[in-house]
């Protein structure tokens, strides 16, 4: 990736419903060879999509849970089987395997703390669970923030 294509991906990353013609006049580019990039960005998984940013509060979900997971053996086929089960669960917006105490750390939302119960009786029953640890937010200070794309871009040449 050149200097170019991280311009591309900073204007995409604050406005992913900028226009090709308005993104290729932010970064003095003819709109078809702009199109062409941002169509290579998009086949090699450098962007992954485009998604509405949502207010979870204002959509009903008044409460995100932090999970610690740890499993009962850390064998690759027991590793496989949780992360397969947890791509099942919708509550769980984001996912990690981790170093420390737990094995994982799983981000949730939910409605209310009836919810969250439901929720935490589904994930008692994944597979291989041993331990479970949550942990509520009581503020978000802050979320989805921009990759520091310019911190990468140092690390390639112009």
């Amino acid at each position: 990736m050149d200097k170019t294509d991280f311009e591309i991906l900073s204007h995409l990353q604050s406005d992913g419903r900028l226009t090709n013609v308005a993104l290729a006049e932010e970064i003095h580019l003819s709109p078809s060879p702009c199109l062409r990039r941002v169509k290579q960005l998009e086949d090699a998984g450098v962007i992954e999509g485009y998604h509405a940013r949502i207010d979870r509060q204002k959509a009903g979900f008044s409460m995100t849970v932090f999970v610690e997971v740890r499993l009962k053996s850390h064998t690759d086929d027991k590793h496989i089987a949780f992360e397969n089960a947890i791509l099942e669960v919708s509550d769980i917006i984001s996912a990690h395997l981790v170093s420390g105490s737990a094995d994982y750390r799983l981000e949730v939302v939910a409605v209310d703390l009836q919810d969250y119960e439901r929720i935490l009786k589904k994930l008692q029953y994944l597979p291989h669970v041993k331990d479970i640890q949550s942990h509520f937010a009581i503020r978000t200070v802050k979320t989805a923030a921009p990759l520091p794309l310019t911190k990468a871009s140092g690390k390639t040449k112009a």
